[in-house]
């Protein structure tokens, strides 16, 4: 009856006046009791909502009663109620961050052709020849990967056009564009073909919709997502599944990340608990240093 449901979409799609689709779905969110994140540009609408299953369907209703919201591809997965502290509905510039300038793609006129979980799965089982760009932040990529996939090191997704002159020797290859639910890949499928790249695809509704279908299958380790959960998998008592992240102090297999303790630094990264000292984390010898100063100040001051 109270079960709890993760909600994941994207639509680019002509929003002619981004504030009063703001306030709209904020209203309807709040009295839905829905909590999560909604991102609304001129260019579309990106959203993570948490909420009761029946008022999750309540809200898809709600978005296909409207024309301009009508089709989009929902991604669901099993919340616990405590996924997001609050709702956040906001206007930004871009639904997702890529600050490609006069470079900008409208993914409506030009994006890689859609490869679903199923052809993606065969491809990997029949030895395809193709490559898997994965378009995520490196921080991300750490805890789970495609097998043989491309990391080009992001720190973020405005280093989409350093990432892709990396890549320009794959200009005549299968090249496959994969993110979490797909929205990344709109946009960085597309960079690619305006740069010339000949066959871009890209993972249609990303990756949590091929782990949900195989999971533990090529995509080895968890998903990291931008919520209080942090990372999620399927099955993941399966002996299939297995532990690809490593703390980056001892590198021991880990799926636990942290914030650097260090104020100066706050280095989100993967820490073993056995290499936290005092319950605090550090990713490097200079941060451990200065924590100890900081507790050392502190003692004297009380």
């Amino acid at each position: 009856m109270n079960q709890q449901i993760v909600l994941l979409y994207y639509k680019y799609v002509d929003i002619a006046r981004p504030k009063d689709i703001m306030i709209q779905q904020r209203a309807f969110c709040s009295q839905l009791g829905l909590k999560g994140r909604i991102l609304i540009a001129r260019e579309g609408i990106n959203g993570t909502v948490e909420g009761t299953a029946q008022a999750v369907e309540k809200y898809i209703e709600y978005m296909e009663s409207q024309e301009i919201f009508k089709g989009i591809s929902y991604k669901k997965s099993e919340g616990d109620g405590n996924t997001f502290p609050k709702l956040v509905v906001k206007v930004r510039r871009e639904i997702v961050t890529s600050e490609l300038g006069d470079e900008d793609v409208n993914p409506n006129q030009i994006t890689g052709e859609y490869l679903s979980a199923e052809e993606l799965h065969q491809w990997y089982e029949e030895g395809k020849d193709f490559y898997v760009v994965d378009m995520r932040n490196d921080y991300e990529q750490t805890v789970g990967h495609f097998e043989g996939s491309i990391l080009p090191g992001m720190e973020n997704f405005r280093d989409l056009k350093k990432a892709t002159e990396k890549l320009s020797y794959l200009k005549d290859k299968n090249v496959i564009t994969v993110c979490t639910g797909g929205v990344r890949c709109e946009k960085a499928s597309g960079y690619l073909v305006s740069k010339g790249f000949k066959k871009v695809y890209q993972l249609k509704d990303g990756i949590v919709t091929y782990m949900e279908k195989f999971p533990n299958k090529h995509f080895k380790g968890k998903l990291y997502v931008f919520d209080q959960r942090i990372v999620m998998g399927f099955n993941t008592d399966s002996p299939e599944h297995e532990i690809i992240g490593r703390c980056e102090l001892c590198k021991q297999p880990s799926e636990n990340y942290v914030n650097c303790a260090d104020p100066e630094c706050h280095k989100h990264f993967i820490c073993c608990i056995n290499c936290l000292i005092n319950g605090l984390p550090y990713c490097k010898p200079e941060c451990l240093s200065k924590i100890k100063n900081e507790k050392s100040t502190e003692r004297v001051a009380v």
